[in-house]
């Protein structure tokens, strides 16, 4: 059994839940925002920036987009602790991606919530 600090759950079962759970959020998500676009062909600026202006969508977003983070957090470290052996390149490689999944969600909250 693999015990690291970098694992986001405090287990494998956690973490196979959190991966399930983040994504039906993301599927939820994306049928959303798919099925928007299909009912609105003619979809304009003013709509689309309409649609993000209601609380519940910024909401919905912030939650795909901490889901995403989550998602992709417990799966690259899955991969890194199954196939890159030499712990400091395993360790590089995780902070590489722990650093632009923080840039990630930071930048999106900012385009989300920000002026």
């Amino acid at each position: 059994m693999v015990t690291s600090v970098t694992n986001l759950g405090k287990s494998g079962v956690s973490d196979w839940l959190l991966q399930r759970v983040t994504a039906v959020i993301l599927a939820a998500y994306t049928v959303f925002i798919v099925g928007f676009l299909l009912l609105n062909p003619e979809l304009t600026f003013t709509q689309w920036s309409g649609l993000f202006e209601t609380t519940w969508v910024r909401i919905f977003s912030l939650l795909s987009l901490i889901s995403l983070g989550a998602h992709a957090w417990v799966g690259l470290w899955t991969v890194s602790t199954d196939y890159i052996k030499p712990t400091g390149l395993r360790f590089l490689f995780q902070a590489v991606v722990v650093i632009g999944l923080f840039v990630y969600v930071v930048w999106g909250i900012q385009i989300l919530w920000g002026a």
